[in-house]
């Protein structure tokens, strides 16, 4: 008799599965490079910006898409995933800053330690930031679903998300760029002015929520056209909504 696990290396992934997969890719990917591009930062419109929030929309997007086809708990899930896998870049990072460098290194030891040197900060303000906001917006998007009887998916996509990211932007802002250059012994990293601060928690909200905004029609589009392409897999098991 097969077990239930060699039946798994057997099987082919229905295409609720593949989605499903495909949005948490996307998702941990997002938050990679979140992460691993924040130190540089562009003036838009006067203001200070960072290069994170280029992939970090997205996370938001990817995470109301799980939370709208495949419901909370698996939401939830990749939030906690996403939690892990920061956890292991960081590491890795903080190892590799750390080993002996070679000395014909393409990359000298005092770029990468400029360039890696917040990564440890960012990504500790990004996880204490990224769960808060995260679960907030996973919490606030279910209860707007609930109140509204699952009408209106543009209030739950954007009520959801535009209080989460005003909490994620104040924390990990607070934490990467003024509590950790303070504690961390790296002589490359030094804390942000006061005004430097407000500036970059103005900038970086406005166009969270810009986007966030923008976005509405892309979500629809999306929950719509995945929905199709799923259905005929809903018996599965796998959709929830």
């Amino acid at each position: 008799m097969e077990s239930p696990l060699e039946a798994l290396r057997v099987s082919a992934p229905g295409r609720a599965e593949q989605v499903y997969l495909l949005l948490a890719g996307i998702f941990l990917g997002a938050l990679v490079m979140t992460n691993a591009i924040a130190g540089k930062f562009f003036v838009l419109f006067g203001q200070e910006l960072s290069c994170g929030i280029i992939a970090y929309p997205v996370t938001f997007l990817a995470t109301d898409l799980i939370s709208e086809l495949y419901g909370r708990k698996r939401a939830t899930l990749i939030v906690k995933v996403g939690f892990a896998v920061s956890v292991f870049v960081t590491l890795v990072v903080m190892v590799a800053n750390y080993v002996p460098i070679f000395d014909q290194s393409p990359v000298d030891q005092q770029s990468f330690s400029t360039v890696f040197g917040l990564l440890p900060g960012i990504v500790f303000g990004s996880m204490i930031a990224y769960l808060t906001a995260q679960f907030i917006d996973v919490q606030l998007f279910e209860f707007w679903r609930t109140l509204t009887k699952g009408r209106h998916l543009w209030l739950r996509n954007n009520a959801s998300t535009v209080f989460s990211q005003l909490v994620d932007t104040v924390l990990v802002v607070t934490i990467a760029l003024v509590i950790w250059p303070q504690v961390d012994t790296n002589p490359n990293t030094t804390p942000i002015s006061g005004s430097v601060w407000w500036n970059i928690i103005v900038g970086q909200y406005l166009f969270k929520a810009g986007i966030a905004l923008l976005d509405t029609p892309l979500f629809y589009a999306l929950t719509a056209w995945l929905r199709g392409y799923i259905a005929p897999t809903a018996q599965e098991g796998v959709l929830v909504t």
